[in-house]
């Protein structure tokens, strides 16, 4: 690596950690909280906005229903954390969901939920950044039409944060985090407290009437209100993204790890219950109005108010009304709304590395998502992340509007499984455990998890049934693919172990090893790899050259004689000018005569310090190994030769010594 791209590298990721040290690397509880829970406490910044968006289709009358819907949605938040603290002191190795269903459920279910979590890792990232882009416009004219590059540009800066380690990450976002929760439950009591003494103002948009859509002019009512309600309540749920996390990082927390876990899982379910609550009641208290199209749906004085209003976001709203003489207050609370949405993408970027590390591990994604990198995260899944994240953003331009229909399908997809294979695994343990007291908090887990997986699979039912047609059905094809990808996989590497497992037998010796060193001209690089070639002892040595044009090849052969190598020149003509089929035409010749021998191909090939000088070097060489590392019997060794550019790739260590050192004549 190059000194100027290793400084780079240190700068924007940290000096590598050793393998032993990956104990300093474990999270406290106050830690943990903004790492693991950043994605469930921020999602109450944009699930407010979508009950009340959700329900502005069918006019003010249907504002009545806002603070039952948050009832529900809280009600099963509580309900999944309860049953999730289940899971981490039941399953603390971190496989979280997927572990749950592939123990319990076989493994394809644990793949599904494996697949769900994927996609809506992603989806948080995207979702998440959108969002915080999105409430950062409602302060900062400037984002508004570049609301896509901004995201992604924030996904990079997320991505490296991330790759300097979970630890550092984690403290990078505690203030934020812990600044948005004091903002929003700040601005709630501040305001409840102004309303108490008469003296809370109305938003800017209680003045305006909502226009119901079609199907609601005569009223709030019927089959058309009730499917509306359950739509409401599925965009509400977007509040318990996140939880799953803390059960796929148990790994992460410091001992004891489950305890710490769970304990984090009621801390995080209490705050965002209480946040979410509270910006409901304010929304109602200052009679908001938040509508989808608010050109069209909002009215003032019966007449559209066009394009030319500018929607702010529902927090925005609030803390403008309750801070209403005191901007200072104002702009704080956005900011940290539109930092927490953004810093909620965190979240997915500790939890899609570690699952895709298990799985990698399992052998159903490549096996590179295991490995650690200097930091001691994975660094491999934070990139892949990233990625897929920005494409999405990309293709959606940042609107949440849009992308929030994929979200939540996935989530409640591995909530719904994780919750029958626990039952099933509290059954399984009933069965032998004879203490009374165990069998008893066996008992209380499994009505615990019972009853998550009948409020879970609930929700699971009216998500698919509200938002299949809106892009749900988007979410679940790329499950699916997913799903069959890492089935694909899986079937792979089964294979190449079935090839690469040793027979009883010894593996036979060859009989012999017939070297061909090519030459193209004669110059070092050559000379080395003859010299190399000899100093192996094969049975028999022949250098190679293919004739494309008669002049070149009769003036090779004298400098050949003139020399007195100790080698043959062999020399193949190539009417056609082929470099490449005539040399395998020759290797395959030789195996022919003799299967049972091996024939070694010796390359010479230059070592270049540039990238560009790649491309003026070694094509043919290249094209050549690609070819030959498809012939049985065939061993292809590439000789390099160092040029002086590549001196510049010296690796930067006390003795100042690189490979290729040993090998390089002195005074070269």
């Amino acid at each position: 690596m190059s000194k100027a791209g290793d400084l780079t590298k240190r700068v924007l990721i940290g000096r590598a950690l050793r393998s032993d040290r990956l104990g300093e690397t474990l999270l406290p509880k106050r830690i943990a909280l903004p790492v693991f829970a950043s994605d469930a406490l921020s999602s109450v910044a944009y699930a407010p906005d979508e009950i009340f968006l959700t329900l502005s289709i069918a006019g003010l009358a249907a504002y009545s229903f806002s603070w039952k819907i948050g009832l529900v949605v809280v009600a099963v938040m509580l309900t999944v954390v309860a049953s999730y603290r289940q899971n981490v002191h039941a399953y603390p190795s971190g496989g979280g969901d997927y572990e749950v269903a592939y123990e319990n459920l076989g493994p394809r279910f644990g793949l599904t939920v494996a697949a769900a979590l994927l996609v809506d890792y992603v989806l948080t990232v995207a979702v998440s950044i959108s969002s915080g882009v999105q409430n950062a416009g409602s302060a900062l004219g400037f984002v508004r039409g570049h609301e896509a590059a901004i995201a992604m540009g924030l996904v990079l800066l997320l991505m490296a944060i991330n790759l300097r380690g979970v630890k550092e990450s984690g403290a990078a976002f505690a203030i934020p985090t812990y600044g948005f929760m004091l903002a929003i439950v700040g601005m709630t009591l501040y305001g409840l407290g102004r309303y108490a003494f008469g003296d809370l103002p109305l938003v800017e948009s209680a003045s305006l009437d909502i226009k119901p859509e079609e199907g609601f002019e005569e009223g709030f009512a019927g089959l058309g209100a009730a499917f509306l309600l359950l739509r409401t309540f599925s965009s509400g749920c977007a509040a318990l993204t996140g939880v799953e996390a803390i059960s796929n990082g148990v790994p992460a927390f410091k001992k004891p790890k489950s305890k710490n876990a769970a304990t984090t899982l009621l801390l995080m379910g209490t705050i965002a219950v209480t946040m979410l609550m509270g910006i409901i009641t304010l929304g109602r208290l200052t009679h908001l109005r938040f509508a989808e199209d608010p050109a069209t749906q909002l009215l003032r004085n019966g007449v559209p108010v066009g394009d030319d209003y500018t929607q702010q976001t529902v927090i925005s709203q609030l803390a403008k009304a309750v801070y209403s003489g005191f901007p200072p207050a104002f702009y704080l609370t956005v900011a940290f709304t539109g930092v927490i949405l953004v810093l909620a993408a965190n979240t997915a970027f500790n939890g899609f590395p570690v699952l895709g590390s298990i799985l990698a591990r399992d052998g159903y994604l490549p096996r590179q998502l295991h490995t650690r990198g200097d930091r001691l995260a994975y660094s491999n899944g934070i990139v892949l992340l990233a990625v897929f994240a920005m494409l999405l953003i990309l293709a959606f331009n940042a609107e949440v509007t849009r992308l929030i229909q994929l979200y939540i399908v996935g989530v409640f997809i591995s909530f719904t499984l994780s919750q029958t294979g626990m039952v099933r695994h509290w059954t399984r343990l009933l069965r032998d455990e004879t203490d009374p007291a165990r069998r008893g908090r066996m008992i209380r887990a499994r009505v615990i998890n019972g009853f998550g997986l009948v409020m879970t699979g609930t929700v699971l039912v009216i998500v698919l049934i509200t938002k299949f047609t809106r892009g749900a059905y988007i979410a679940l094809l790329a499950m699916g693919a997913l799903y069959v990808l890492m089935r694909g996989i899986r079937s792979h590497y089964d294979r190449v172990r079935v090839e690469l497992a040793p027979d009883d037998e010894m593996v036979a010796q060859p009989s012999r090893n017939h070297a061909i060193v090519l030459v193209s001209k004669i110059h070092s690089p050559t000379l080395r790899a003859l010299a190399y070639a000899r100093a192996t002892r094969p049975h028999d040595l022949t250098a190679l050259t293919v004739s494309v044009d008669a002049d070149d090849a009769r003036a090779l052969q004298e400098e050949w004689d003139r020399r007195g190598l100790p080698v043959p020149l062999t020399t193949i003509d190539s009417p056609y000018r082929e470099i490449t089929r005539p040399i395998l035409d020759y290797v395959r010749s030789i195996r022919l005569q003799s299967p049972r021998d091996v024939v070694t191909v010796f390359i010479p090939e230059y070592v270049v310090g540039h990238w560009w000088e790649q491309l003026l070097h070694n094509q043919s060489a290249l094209r050549l190994k690609g070819r030959l590392l498809f012939q049985p019997g065939v061993m292809v060794t590439s000789v390099p030769y160092q040029l002086q550019s590549s001196d510049r790739r010296k690796d930067d260590d006390d003795e100042g010594i690189t490979a290729g050192d040993v090998r390089r004549p002195p005074g070269t």
